[in-house]
């Protein structure tokens, strides 16, 4: 079984900007894709993890500190009233720890508000955000988190 996250993370200045926005020697942050909610991200850490206990105390340490810039980011981006962080790592293929932090915004649909939001995630393609409207989100928030054009290793 291969690692979805661990090949992406093996070049990452290969990867498109919205699988790059920011990170450092720990955490990769990208742009979630088959999402129906803009700004969907994922924080990923950089070496292959199965479980939140295997992290080290500094890779925990950066973990709260990137979860609330990503919040903040999305807050000043999109405007949202307040971010969901969520981490399971069950899916086959993506076992490797990773983290959702979610925007959700003052109008977002009251069917969609807690755990229900993953009701977005993986919608019909119709659905989808469109990539240029991730790309352009991904700039965005780049810019806010000082990442992107090179990543930071």
């Amino acid at each position: 079984m291969s690692c979805f996250s661990c090949t992406r993370n093996a070049q990452p200045d290969a990867l498109p900007l919205r699988e790059r926005i920011a990170g450092d020697a720990h955490w990769r942050v990208a742009h979630a894709f088959d999402t129906g909610l803009p700004g969907w991200l994922i924080l990923v850490p950089r070496r292959h993890v199965t479980a939140l206990a295997e992290l080290t105390d500094v890779e925990a340490a950066a973990l709260g500190s990137w979860q609330v810039r990503l919040s903040r980011a999305l807050h000043e981006a999109t405007g949202c009233v307040k971010t969901y962080v969520a981490q399971l790592s069950e899916a086959e293929g993506f076992e490797h720890v990773h983290f959702h932090i979610v925007p959700r915004a003052a109008d977002h649909p009251a069917d969609l508000i807690g755990p229900r939001v993953f009701g977005v995630l993986r919608p019909p393609p119709e659905r989808q955000i469109p990539v240029a409207q991730v790309d352009e989100l991904s700039a965005r928030l780049a810019s806010l988190l000082g990442g992107g054009e090179r990543f930071v290793q």
